[in-house]
């Protein structure tokens, strides 16, 4: 498969090509170039450093989209012990655009739900492109409401451009699918966990994101509707998308001076897509932590301060 490269990357993998080569060379005609070598990978290294993090709110997005970074299923087979995927919302059929079942990470056991794009034009139809249909939210649900039940936390991973908009979808209830989850969800009787992995975007992320923390991986972003969308209305040009993402202030970072996202999960070096087992390992921690902080507190602590954190969120009138 090609590797993809965004604009704003090129001159790091064009470095990266010329040390492989210059290590190549060096093997085959016996040649040291030691010293040629060290100076170039502190430049490289340098060069990442500066790239990634200086990024615009644009790069960003590109960033959350890119096409080899880590889904919900690699952050799973990497972070979770004894998966057992759980399929169906028992009453139309399976959703494969939204994933979920059990699972243990350093010994806590929890349900994760979590939307799952493709990586390629097969997994894609299989996926819906990672837009889940009702019966997706339904089935999250269903785990959810298993979860309280058997008093175990649950774990949500975000990452959609949005619930499917389709006809058919519409006619099973997309909407009340998910404003039913956020019903259901702002009084589950047990720790709920959010984390954005990726694309965060409209209902279709806040469908199985509603709970008591929200984590964001340092290159995603959040929002009720996506740059582009925005540049359509607002300046009836797409193609503005740059500046919408700007106004919009859309990142992890944005999120966090907002007081609507609770703690930035830093990425590797270069961002996940170039190293998922680091990715993952940062992920795993901050999980962690924060599922030993929810557990011990009591669930009408947990209740009150869920309800408080989206109470705070915007400003509004009676």
């Amino acid at each position: 498969m090609a590797r993809i490269v965004l604009d704003f990357e090129k001159k790091i993998y064009e470095l990266e090509a010329r040390i492989a080569e210059l290590k190549q060379t060096s093997q085959a005609n016996g040649v040291a170039v030691d010293s040629e070598l060290i100076s170039l990978t502190e430049k490289l290294n340098r060069m990442i450093e500066d790239t990634y993090s200086n990024l615009n709110r644009w790069q960003r997005v590109q960033l959350a989209r890119h096409p080899d970074r880590p889904y919900t299923l690699d952050y799973i087979e990497r972070i979770v012990d004894n998966w057992f995927e759980l399929k169906g919302d028992r009453a139309f059929r399976d959703d494969d655009a939204i994933v979920g079942g059990t699972g243990v990470i350093n010994g806590i056991g929890v349900v994760i739900i979590g939307q799952q794009k493709g990586r390629n034009v097969k997994e894609n139809l299989k996926r819906n492109f990672g837009m889940p249909h009702p019966e997706g939210y339904r089935k999250a649900l269903r785990l959810m409401k298993m979860a309280e039940r058997l008093g175990k936390p649950v774990l949500t991973l975000i990452d959609t451009i949005g619930a499917y908009p389709g006809i058919q979808a519409e006619e099973r209830g997309q909407a009340e699918a998910i404003a039913r989850n956020l019903f259901e969800m702002s009084r589950l009787r047990v720790p709920i966990l959010n984390v954005v992995i990726g694309e965060g975007a409209s209902g279709g992320a806040l469908g199985i994101g509603v709970g008591d923390r929200l984590l964001m991986l340092e290159n995603t972003w959040y929002s009720v509707i996506s740059p582009e969308g925005c540049a359509s209305i607002l300046f009836r040009d797409a193609a503005k998308a740059p500046e919408a993402a700007e106004a919009m202030k859309v990142t992890a970072r944005d999120l966090m001076e907002m007081g609507i996202a609770d703690r930035i999960v830093p990425e590797p070096a270069g961002a996940a897509h170039r190293n998922w087992d680091q990715a993952a390992h940062l992920l795993k921690n901050a999980v962690t932590e924060e599922l030993k902080e929810l557990l011990e507190k009591s669930v009408d602590e947990l209740l009150d301060t869920r309800a408080e954190k989206f109470a705070s969120i915007g400003v509004f009138e009676e």
